[in-house]
């Protein structure tokens, strides 16, 4: 049986275990997970929040991570402005980045969801409206998510991974994990 761990990634913390030659100290994996054998599947930005999974087996990480298995990754995402459905459906049909096409994604508008709280919290602008919109990209490109709303002029201010595949974060507390077979 494998080993998987879900875990609620806190902002700021890298997706790594070590953190050598950095000239500032920054909070890796190591702080918060003291099970040997396991290894990311898949990456996910320092100042990005929520859902990694980590595993002790190479094919149920190449299954997650690699893009030719087009696992459904969903993020909750908190965008400056206000998107209508125009903005929503070029994300929709596949926008145009740097390194080329995106896949079409499925995007929503949601509520504010109930989410704990970001240290440090999201800046507030009085004179600028934010939004919440619900994504799920089937590849994994660098700050992807990041760039396409960015790319349909609504910048990202705050973004959680809820889910991969059938897997979630909910229930679990920034910095914590539970462990399941596989």
């Amino acid at each position: 049986m494998a080993r998987l761990l879900l875990f609620n990634k806190p902002f700021g913390v890298l997706s790594q275990f070590t953190d050598r030659g950095s000239p500032t100290v920054r909070s890796t994996l190591s702080d918060f997970i003291a099970v040997k054998g396991v290894y990311p599947a898949g990456r996910l930005d320092r100042d990005s929040e929520g859902l990694l999974l980590l595993c002790d087996d190479g094919r149920l990480q190449a299954r997650i991570a690699d893009p030719r298995f087009k696992l459904p990754k969903t993020y909750l995402v908190q965008v400056e402005g206000d998107p209508q459905e125009q903005e929503l459906e070029s994300l929709r049909q596949g926008i145009r980045l740097k390194d080329g096409m995106t896949l079409p994604a499925e995007v929503a508008r949601i509520d504010a969801p109930d989410l704990w709280p970001r240290d440090p919290p999201i800046r507030q602008r009085k004179s600028i409206p934010d939004s919440w919109l619900k994504i799920t990209i089937r590849e994994g490109r660098n700050r992807q998510v990041r760039r396409m709303t960015a790319a349909a002029g609504f910048p990202t201010l705050r973004l959680v991974r809820w889910s991969i595949g059938d897997w979630t974060v909910a229930g679990l507390e920034p910095g914590h994990f539970a462990e399941i077979s596989v």
